[in-house]
């Protein structure tokens, strides 16, 4: 019952996203602007600036592009480029930054505010994978794995490296990164009325009063603040991300975006995302908040459903591949897999403003895939299970998904 009802008021909510000629002049009649990009502008300059989260990405990029370079990288390296501490990073105006990308790992303010023990625990998971691969995974990168025993493992022609449970460190650093920073920071940070709307925001925009030496009100950037950890990437046209869908060189939220997109059962999954993330500024710009938060609504189903599906796709992946002893192969989307699931921590349900999967149950995953020898003897019935847990919430099939 409660996803019938789920499905209704999303259903109801995406006559806001500018679909038809009707929603447009439901738009029209409340003045609601929507551009056909995201340009947005006030006295002939741009309102739009999302540097930082520009930033933040390109750091993640630079970390996660030395993961496995075990010449070159070292434990310390990867650790100050997590913290931007000790001038790690080749690109020298992100040693010069102020921002971090631990700093925003689970610092959302619904999530984590109140809540600094899980936050620490998140963060230390993320040093945790990054100490394991630069001294025991490093240490071992010239034997063969197996059971137990970290190493290297091949995938055809190209070369894995895992712990002795067969998780790929790099996999699960990045996979988890788009649920601990870009998700939780989209959805449940800036997305959030106790962001958007803290102290006198509402006022100050319904007087487009901008904040002091900018162009933008504070409740408009920090919408923009949420659009640039999805299309930040210096890669992608800021104004026209979809123009470049599955082309970019975005590795992380965007690229998956495409990448569900391309299943004909969630195919639109990318224009509706980037049409209420249009609207809901134009909202911002109109002063009708009501239609700003029915975006914010789809915003993080779509994104939500987006870790969803990748969870178990690649759950399912990894179940086949096993099934024919092609371990290398098994064990890389397993890893992913294992990453996108520790993503749905942070994930959004617009109905209950909470994650879709519980972080008991979630935890509860994360222990039945890595029990043991992990990944050399998890169970085909164990992957299905848990797929099928997580579609349920979800709505969509294992089946839609494993496609």
């Amino acid at each position: 019952m409660k996803k019938l009802f789920v499905s209704a008021f999303v259903a109801a909510l995406t006559l806001s996203s500018c679909s038809s000629d009707d929603d447009s002049d439901i738009l029209n009649e409340k003045n609601i602007d929507v551009p056909v990009s995201y340009d947005f502008t006030r006295n002939g300059e741009s309102t739009v600036n999302f540097e930082g989260q520009t930033t933040r990405l390109q750091m993640s990029a630079e970390l996660l592009s030395n993961f496995t370079d075990f010449d070159n990288a070292s434990e310390e390296m990867l650790l100050n480029m997590f913290a931007n501490e000790n001038s790690p990073f080749a690109n020298e105006d992100l040693n010069a930054s102020s921002k971090s990308i631990k700093s925003k790992v689970a610092a959302s303010n619904l999530y984590f505010a109140t809540n600094n023990v899980e936050a620490s625990e998140i963060k230390s998971d993320f040093e945790s994978w990054i100490t394991e691969q630069m001294t025991t995974v490093k240490a071992n990168k010239d034997v063969l794995a197996e059971a137990g025993q970290a190493g290297q493992i091949a995938q055809g022609t190209r070369v894995r490296y895992v712990n002795g449970k067969g998780l790929e460190l790099n996999q699960a650093f990045a996979k988890s990164l788009i649920g601990g920073l870009l998700a939780d920071q989209i959805l449940n940070n800036y997305l959030s009325q106790p962001v958007l709307d803290e102290a006198d925001n509402r006022l100050n925009n319904d007087d487009e009063l901008p904040e002091e030496g900018k162009n933008y009100t504070t409740m408009e950037h920090k919408w923009d603040e949420a659009y640039g950890y999805l299309y930040g990437d210096p890669s992608i046209p800021a104004s026209n991300p979809n123009s470049i869908l599955n082309e970019s060189d975005d590795r992380l939220l965007f690229s998956y975006l495409g990448q569900v997109d391309e299943d004909e059962d969630f195919a639109g999954l990318a224009e509706e995302t980037f049409e209420a993330f249009k609207t809901g500024r134009a909202a911002i710009v109109a002063g009708d908040y009501v239609v700003r938060d029915e975006q914010v609504a789809i915003i993080r189903e779509n994104i939500s459903k987006t870790i969803a599906v990748r969870a178990v796709y690649y759950l399912q992946d990894g179940k086949n591949l096993l099934a024919n002893s092609e371990f290398g192969a098994a064990f890389h989307a397993l890893s992913e897999g294992y990453g996108f699931l520790y993503s749905l921590r942070f994930t959004n349900d617009p109905m209950t403003n909470m994650p879709y999967v519980s972080v008991s149950d979630i935890n509860n995953f994360k222990d039945q895939l890595l029990s043991g020898n992990g990944f050399w003897e998890v169970s085909p019935d164990t992957l299905d299970s848990i797929s099928e847990k997580i579609a349920a919430e979800f709505d969509f099939s294992v089946a839609e998904a494993a496609e």
